[in-house]
């Protein structure tokens, strides 16, 4: 009976994480613990400079079959530590949303995870839950001042700032809210975001220290006043209290991989409605500490690979050496068009149909980007030898070779051939390139996205979105990156064109300041930033056995 991951990361032996501290050159002067097996980096005490590479790992458009993104960060870390490369592996957090929702757990898989996996997917070191309040306490400010009298005279029907919660709660997406006596607040229409779309997680994984993060959610804009001004945190003096909330939340979390390598896990925004890179802050301390630094993008190279590359880097200086484009070959058929059901049969044609969305999260890599790319083929029993070589000679027709890797059934052992195939590619030059310069405007930034990454052929525009273009135009916004809200089953903005699709149009339904966070986001359709619960949510297979053990989180 094959085990499930919990339960392979149950049985794991973990070292204590002083030890994991030791390992990395670290005194007990620079981490604080949080119990035995968790702790969190003081960066302020970091006199380490070590410079590691950064390896970015992405993926192909997920599909239900699987890629195995996680999976392969892990793996490939504790691969690159076997053939003696003192490597660090950078991740984020996972949301209680999706543990709970449709998803489940989000650690790694197999004999490839990061320990202690129920500590990871559930509260861990409270970070989710300092930012919610951090969130939340701007909120119940902003509804007070406006109680208080209103000095800045905020509209309240502008007022831009939703409350927060790390659940998928669909249920509190629109809301009514100060209703009843006038002691209650001020009546106005409100609603929630999930935990890692609200701003502050975007401002904490992007800041590079506690002074920078103090500055950085000063200028979050909250709403408008009734002469069209924007209002900001700094004008509320609220980035104080906030920046308390979250001075603990701000540092690094270190954790071990199963074969009891170094792992740093810290901050989480989604990737589809959020910029999906773990924090600044984590990965350029696992670079001081590190050789090399293997971290990841959420999705595929269409988000998080965007991302990470035109938001992350620019506002970091972080550039990586090489990156690996994950993928299955059941997940490519699927792009192809056969049923989950029918996956474990050979079908070269379907494998043909599906390849061009590998290939193109390729040109992304390489062509976009600039950066030396290798495929990592998660191989599964059923993979025929002819739809291996199918995969490999198509991506060799583009100079990226193809690596399979066993990283979850044989943790870093079944990851050497890929580990030593990044060592290769990240001594190579590379001719890093954002997708788009600053100067461009609002509307050549997002087209620039459309056209070179997602390969659309033009860009629509609702009339809110051109509103609030020109307004942000005008307030001087423009030179901003910009953050595309879109969905991940699909490079279009609709789930439901798998592959490659081509002469597509993508719908700007509207646009949204973060000048905290230091971007614009660009909604596409109906993208929403509160998920729901499925129809049969992760949630009923979890539970806690009469010894006190979570079972089935994953």
């Amino acid at each position: 009976m094959v085990k499930t991951d919990i339960e392979i990361a149950q049985e794991a032996t973990m070292r204590p994480v002083t030890e994991i501290a030791e390992k990395i050159g670290l005194n007990e002067n620079q981490f604080e613990l949080y119990g035995k097996y968790k702790a969190k980096i003081d960066v302020d005490q970091i006199s380490q400079n070590k410079e590691g590479k950064v390896i970015l790992v992405t993926a192909i458009t997920p599909t239900p079959a699987g890629e195995g993104k996680t999976t392969t960060v892990v793996g490939l870390g504790d691969a690159l530590n076997r053939i003696g490369e003192e490597t660090i592996i950078a991740l984020r957090e996972p949301s209680l949303g999706p543990v709970f929702g449709i998803k489940g757990g989000a650690a790694g898989g197999g004999y490839a995870q990061v320990i202690p996996m129920e500590d990871i997917n559930l509260h861990f070191t409270g970070d989710f839950h300092a930012i919610g309040a951090a969130n939340n306490l701007l909120a119940a400010i902003i509804d007070n001042h406006i109680f208080q009298g209103n000095e800045l005279g905020i509209d309240n029907r502008r007022i831009t700032w939703k409350r927060a919660v790390d659940m998928n709660d669909r249920q509190l997406r629109h809301i009514v809210d100060g209703l009843g006596a006038r002691v209650n607040g001020v009546p106005r229409e409100d609603g929630f975001e999930i935990t890692v779309a609200s701003e502050i997680m975007a401002v904490l994984c992007l800041s590079n220290d506690i002074e920078d993060l103090k500055t950085n959610l000063a200028n979050i804009i909250i709403g408008y006043t009734y002469d069209n001004q924007p209002v900001t945190v700094r004008e509320l003096n609220a980035q104080g209290a906030m920046t308390a909330l979250l001075k603990d939340a701000i540092k690094p979390n270190l954790v071990q991989t199963l074969e009891n390598n170094p792992a740093l896990i810290h901050g989480g925004p989604f990737a589809n409605i959020a910029h999906g890179c773990n924090s600044v802050i984590a990965t350029n301390t696992a670079r001081k500490l590190a050789d090399y630094v293997v971290t990841e993008g959420g999705f595929g190279a269409d988000l998080g690979a965007e991302k990470f590359i035109d938001i992350k880097c620019r506002k970091s200086g972080i550039r990586p050496s090489a990156v690996v484009v994950v993928a299955t070959v059941r997940a490519l058929k699927m792009h192809g068009g056969v049923p989950k059901d029918q996956l474990g049969t050979e079908n070269i044609e379907a494998l043909e149909k599906g390849l061009p969305n590998l290939l193109k999260h390729i040109e992304n890599t390489t062509t976009v980007f600039g950066l030396p790319t290798v495929v990592a083929i998660n191989k599964f029993p059923t993979d025929t030898e002819a739809e291996l070589a199918l995969v490999e000679a198509e991506c060799k027709k583009r100079e990226v070779n193809v690596v399979l890797s066993d990283v979850w059934e044989n943790g870093g052992a079944g990851g050497e051939d890929l580990a030593r195939e990044v060592v290769r590619l990240a001594d190579q030059e590379n001719h890093f390139s954002f997708t788009y310069p600053d100067e461009y405007s609002i509307k050549e930034k997002i087209n620039a996205i459309v056209e070179k990454v997602y390969g659309g052929n033009s860009v629509q525009y609702e009339p809110l979105a051109e509103r609030e273009i020109a307004k942000l135009e005008k307030l001087g916004f423009g030179h901003l990156p910009i953050c595309m809200a879109k969905t991940q089953y699909s490079l279009s903005d609709d789930q439901t064109k798998l592959g490659r699709p081509t002469d597509f149009t993508v719908t700007i339904s509207n646009i949204k300041i973060s000048a905290g966070a230091g971007f614009i986001v660009a909604y596409t359709g109906t993208i929403m930033t509160m998920p729901g619960l499925p129809k049969k949510p992760a949630y009923e297979k979890i539970d806690v056995d009469p010894n006190g053990k979570i079972v089935g989180l994953f």
